[in-house]
């Protein structure tokens, strides 16, 4: 089949590179100039199914009021009124219950773990490379509560077969050796082995060029402005006054794939969440993460990328506002300093902002739409680097027809029109 993808970001490359092995002619279209320029450029550099997890959970709306007040909040939202996100945060918060969690972060966690597994095998098929490393990830907690919290997240682990250490501070310190000055404020840890780290600009730019080389076609600063529909089916995608023919279409948009679709009575519940990072070169190797260190209390994960860190994370509620606020980086600056003080200079980063695409539930939206040839891989939210590979097999075997790695059948949009029919509850059942 001829098949055009609508975004090329680490979704849409990773989708094109495994329906090219299909056997299918793939066409990627974007407005940017190249691949990984938007929300793919600089995110945390975390490859964690060990810590795939909802940000709806239950506390998080008490802890949101708290964090309203706190200077270096982990998530800040903008309280202008804004029909899509009061809609929006209404869906999250009926997810913030314990069954939901439990289901949500189940299958979360099954498209990650299957993601890395897919992830290994394009590493050895391939031979790529993008500043990989294969040494877990460790969550750090400042407070005895957050250890006790933690209990939740292991339930879940333990259920779903994902191997993990509870570590005291030395045992904190003895995998990250650069956290021996901030020793004495660690409470406790929990460490996921199974967890990888890398570059997902350079990644997606690698792959990308491996794509191209077995035949994918790029097309870049095309800005898509809608979809051409016959029947049950898309006939075209339109690009200014060029209508761009196929068999089947693969959107791949993130936080602005809601827009493409939403004439077409589609009505993706995406919201843009907003994520800051810093990249900045290692000056004192002792003092520099080995892998990924995720503090706790700030959300904010420090990760080695060769001869750099990258500092990432929070979350602002804030439309598709692109501005860098410089109160985010003070958060992102004391996280760092506070967990590898003198690895390295703050004052040398590259700071950087994306949007991601989140679903009230946390879980992606991967699979077929009412329209016979459309298709969605969108709304992976903080994970989408994390959940790629595995989201890209999953769509390339989903329209090839063939058997899915793993149970796919709650993944897809219908699972908020099951939602809808049954009084707006979130699904409980995977």
């Amino acid at each position: 089949m001829k098949i055009v993808i609508l975004g090329s970001g680490v979704i849409g490359v990773t989708s094109a590179w495994y329906l090219n092995q299909a056997g299918h002619e793939v066409t990627v279209i974007d407005r940017e100039a190249g691949p990984a320029l938007e929300t793919s450029f600089g995110n945390a550099g975390e490859i964690s199914p060990g810590y795939s997890a909802p940000w709806a959970a239950p506390g998080i709306p008490m802890k949101a009021l708290k964090w309203m007040f706190m200077r270096h909040a982990p998530l800040v939202i903008n309280l202008r009124p804004d029909a899509h996100k009061v809609g929006w945060l209404g869906k999250m918060l009926l997810n913030c219950t314990s069954a939901a969690y439990a289901v949500n972060k189940s299958r979360m966690v099954r498209i990650a773990e299957y993601s890395r597994d897919c992830l290994r095998d394009l590493r050895a098929e391939t031979g790529i490379h993008y500043d990989e490393r294969t040494q877990g990830t460790l969550q750090v907690f400042r407070d005895p509560h957050q250890v006790e919290s933690a209990a939740k997240d292991i339930a879940v682990l333990k259920a779903d077969g994902v191997p993990f250490e509870v570590l005291d501070a030395d045992g904190c310190v003895a995998y990250e050796p650069g956290l021996k000055k901030f020793k004495p404020q660690i409470a406790g840890g929990l460490r996921l082995p199974g967890d990888e780290t890398g570059d997902c600009f350079k990644f997606t730019n690698a792959l990308g060029e491996m794509a191209k080389a077995k035949g994918v076609t790029f097309r870049w600063n095309t800005e898509i402005t809608g979809l051409e529909t016959e029947g049950d089916r898309i006939v075209a995608a339109r690009a200014g006054a060029e209508r761009i023919t196929a068999d089947a279409f693969i959107v791949a948009f993130g936080s602005y794939s809601p827009f493409l679709v939403r004439p077409l009575g589609i009505n993706l519940p995406i919201y843009p969440l907003k994520g800051y990072s810093l990249t900045v070169p290692i000056r004192d190797e002792a003092r520099a993460p080995v892998s990924t260190v995720m503090d706790e209390t700030y959300k904010v994960a420090i990760t080695r990328l060769g001869d750099r860190i990258r500092v990432g994370g929070l979350a602002e509620i804030n439309g598709f506002n692109m501005a860098l606020d410089p109160r985010r980086r003070a958060t992102l600056d004391k996280s760092l300093t506070d967990l590898f003080e003198g690895a390295c200079d703050p004052a040398e980063a590259l700071f950087w902002c994306g949007l991601r695409p989140m679903t009230p539930d946390g879980t992606p939206i991967i699979g077929r739409t009412r329209f016979s040839n459309l298709y969605l891989n969108t709304g992976h939210g903080t994970l989408g680097w994390t959940m790629s590979a595995g989201s890209g097999r999953l769509i390339a075997d989903i329209v090839s027809g063939r058997k899915t790695g793993i149970d796919a059948t709650d993944l897809g949009y219908d699972r908020y029109l099951s939602e809808r029919q049954a009084g707006h509850r979130p699904a409980l059942a995977a």
